[in-house]
């Protein structure tokens, strides 16, 4: 059962067609009209069909795929920025779609903050004045705003910088304040709409490790839109790869490099470090009962076959003990295991 905690999220059979009368055919497209099909002979777009999600609260749900995939439409359903021609978005057992003017714009205010790939900041206010443009919508007391928004400024590195305009600021400045700016308003979802895409690497891979650090103190639940999988791969508690507006694949890291559905998804994942993603205790032998080496390293089973080689290769016993949460031996693993599993071009077969 889907957590029902706060933020806790359910698509629901959810459909979009774009055009000018998107209800005469949407039983034909329940029964398998094709997007070809559909805008070929109708002159209508397919944008989303029957995309079905459950998103626990407190996790980071990546929607990953190529441009054109329904990646963006799908994320601006969850605010009801755009209306589904069918189905349900439900936020805390609510249904966003069915929400009057009234309790959306109140939903929109309270639950829901987004950060855009084009930051979307006011460029004639400073970054203090930018981060509190949310609570002062909500009618948040100017001091207590200010106050909240200092707080999340430094937070995101930004103390000092709170009197600059967005003119002044590098790219990756300018997304620091447009994260401050979201979780100022501490609502419980965050929507990230392609929000590193546009970062040079480095700043990229910066953000990605703020993201985790204060999703640990926080517990947000997190859409987070990207083409990148190996984006997708670091945040991703869990992942849906979208084609054509419908989902191939959903699942963990680790379910997509080692079982991708399809060739379309085994395109994205061949390149893949799984060093990085595959985690020890998929490549691992069972435990026998009998002992290894008695200075034999132990390793915990969520580790990575990475983090699991540097400790293999810094022994003698060229093996280490896999060991689960309770502290008990699982498993063994040597360096030849997992060098095989780092290069192994096939998806390795879990035991």
């Amino acid at each position: 059962m889907a957590d029902r905690a706060a933020g806790g999220i359910q698509i629901r059979n959810l459909y979009k067609i774009f055009g000018s009368d998107p209800q005469a055919y949407i039983d034909a497209v329940k029964a398998g009209m094709t997007k070809a099909e559909l805008n070929e002979k109708h002159g209508h777009i397919l944008g989303l069909r029957d995309i079905n999600i459950e998103i626990p609260s407190g996790t980071i749900q990546v929607i990953m795929g190529l441009s054109g995939s329904g990646k963006s439409t799908l994320i601006r359903h969850i605010n009801r920025l755009i209306d589904p021609t069918a189905g349900e978005v439900l936020v805390d057992g609510t249904d966003v779609v069915k929400m009057t003017e009234a309790e959306l714009l109140s939903f929109r205010r309270q639950q829901t903050g987004m950060v855009f790939q084009k930051f979307a900041l006011l460029p004639h206010r400073n970054v203090l004045d930018n981060t509190l443009y949310g609570l002062e919508v909500r009618g948040i007391d100017r001091q207590k705003g200010i106050d909240t928004a200092m707080r999340w400024l430094d937070r995101v590195g930004l103390k000092g910088f709170e009197q600059k305009y967005p003119n002044q600021l590098s790219g990756g400045m300018q997304q620091r304040v447009g994260l401050a700016r979201a979780l100022a308003n501490d609502a419980p979802v965050l929507l990230m709409d392609e929000a590193y895409s546009a970062l040079d690497p480095l700043i990229r891979t910066d953000m990605q490790t703020m993201l985790l650090e204060l999703q640990k103190e926080l517990h947000k639940t997190v859409v987070f839109i990207t083409h990148d999988l190996d984006e997708a791969l670091r945040l991703g508690d869990q992942i849906a790869i979208l084609r054509d507006g419908e989902i191939i694949q959903q699942g963990s890291s680790q379910d997509i490099v080692l079982r991708p559905a399809d060739d379309y998804v085994a395109n994205f994942v061949k390149e893949v470090n799984r060093g990085r993603f595959i985690h020890v205790d998929a490549v691992m032998a069972p435990f026998s009962g009998s002992a290894g080496p008695d200075d034999q390293p132990a390793i915990p089973a969520e580790a990575t076959i990475e983090e699991a080689a540097r400790v293999v290769m810094a022994h003698p016993a060229g093996s280490a003990t896999v060991r689960g949460k309770d502290g008990k031996a699982i498993g063994v693993v040597s360096l030849r295991d997992l060098t095989a599993a780092m290069v192994k071009a096939e998806p390795v077969a879990t035991r």
